[in-house]
């Protein structure tokens, strides 16, 4: 699909028009990315060059797209002279014990550009991994060893970034300062050891207020082989509950943007004329000091290179889905459940729940001192919160973000981030519709 059938493709179902007014201005992000040819002193953040890798830490990593460097460091490909991009490489960054050494737990992940609904007559491109919003759900044990086949099929750059996972610095996937980010048909390979146990996730840390938010983030829920919180909370199902705020026209923008622009780059890239500066990139603090002090370099930030679309975010999301169309959370009289909420977007939710007390036991996945017993938990942005709800209470209870403004439909009341615990073993009195505009 080309840059412009996904402009005309990216945008609410239904809508009549869209107004596309970057294109006239000269210093937007679209407009400076179409002069990608012939830029050579403003930068291009739409992606890095291919990474180099080291030479491979034992046989088994040998003959997939590794390059050595002087000394066998492991560094960007970006500094090197000529360098091409050629996709189909399988990048293996030292720093794991190799295939033979440990018993792997593979995984296969892909990001790709997905068009997804929010709600009916609601439709958006968003970045996806395996096309789902939000990604696959891992569910492994503490002290598990992870092997993560991560394919770029997409015309950007990505990485993974494991959220609150010890591992080695080399698989942290943070672009630049852990490793080059994975260029368009490229494979790179994750290795780490699943630890420590507790709720976590992972996300794009490439472009990350469009990339992560829209929609590149999952679950990573590691076990304990012998959960102590199970002694004083004997739940028997266990809820993950991702939390999003998108704004459509950011990403319809953004995303439009970088496809054009990255066109252009790409195909500088693989001829090997791409100059680092050009691209943003610099080998310390102080050559991009030079730069700037010289002339030679204008910094992104002083030209005001974006779509000119502020983030207003008009929905909000629980797994992929606003109000009425999030899923319902279960439960029955007498039974514990354990509900673990992942802030993956750039808001702050309150996340109330009606007719009950619930036991906040755990931050960030790591279990609390001491429980505490409330109705109302604040999660931010990043973070991850982890309850226990006793079914003492039969009946529909609205499980909703108190911030109300964030429980709409492009600011329809009710909506956005809004699901029901729904007792599956009674028989209502009061039978409940659904309702979208109040």
């Amino acid at each position: 699909m080309t840059a412009k059938e996904h402009e005309n493709d990216l945008e609410m179902a239904n809508s009549d028009e869209e107004q596309d007014s970057t294109d006239s201005n000269p210093t937007t992000r679209r407009s400076f990315l179409k002069k990608a040819v012939a830029i050579t002193g403003g930068a291009i953040a739409a992606s890095t060059a291919l990474g180099a890798q080291a030479a491979s830490r034992t046989a088994s990593h040998a003959g997939h797209g590794a390059h050595m460097h002087q000394g066998n460091k492991y560094g960007s490909m970006m500094f090197m002279k000529n360098h091409k991009m050629k996709p189909g490489n399988i990048i293996n960054p030292p720093g794991s014990p190799a295939d033979h050494e440990v018993n792997y737990k593979e995984f296969d992940i892909e990001i790709n550009i997905f068009k997804h609904e929010i709600l009916p007559g609601v439709k958006i491109h968003m970045f996806a991994f395996n096309g789902q919003v939000p990604g696959p759900e891992f569910h492994v044990t503490e002290g598990d060893w992870i092997k993560v086949n991560f394919t770029n099929k997409t015309e950007e750059m990505h990485t993974i970034h494991w959220h609150g996972i010890t591992l080695p610095y080399t698989m942290d996937g943070v672009p630049m300062v852990t490793q080059d980010p994975v260029h368009p048909g490229d494979t790179f390979v994750y290795r780490f050891q699943a630890k420590p146990s507790g709720t976590r996730w992972y996300h794009c840390h490439w472009g990350t207020p469009l990339h992560a938010s829209h929609a590149m983030h999952g679950a990573f829920i590691v076990h304990r082989k012998n959960e102590p919180l199970k002694k004083r909370f004997p739940y028997a199902r266990d809820y993950t509950l991702v939390l999003e705020a998108w704004d459509i026209n950011f990403a319809r923008e953004e995303m439009n943007g970088l496809l054009e622009g990255m066109k252009e780059v790409n195909l500088l890239m693989r001829q090997g004329k791409l100059d680092p500066i050009t691209h943003g990139f610099f080998r310390d603090y102080k050559e991009f000091l030079e730069a700037v002090k010289t002339g030679k370099y204008i910094p992104p930030y002083i030209q005001s290179r974006s779509s000119g679309v502020p983030v207003n975010f008009n929905f909000f999301g629980i797994n992929g889905k606003s109000y009425p169309a999030t899923k319902r959370i279960g439960i029955k009289q007498g039974e514990w459940i354990r509900v673990r909420m992942i802030n993956a977007g750039g808001a702050s939710h309150h996340m109330h729940l009606h007719g009950h007390d619930f036991w906040w036991v755990a931050q960030d996945g790591n279990d609390l001192p001491e429980p505490r017993r409330l109705n109302t938990v604040h999660v931010e942005p990043g973070a991850t919160y982890d309850v226990m709800v006793y079914g003492d209470n039969p009946g529909f209870w609205t499980w909703h973000d108190h911030n109300t403004l964030q429980a709409r439909n492009n600011g329809i009341y009710p909506g956005g981030m809004l699901t029901v615990l729904a007792y599956e073993d009674f028989t209502p009195t009061y039978v409940p519709s659904v309702s979208v505009d109040q």
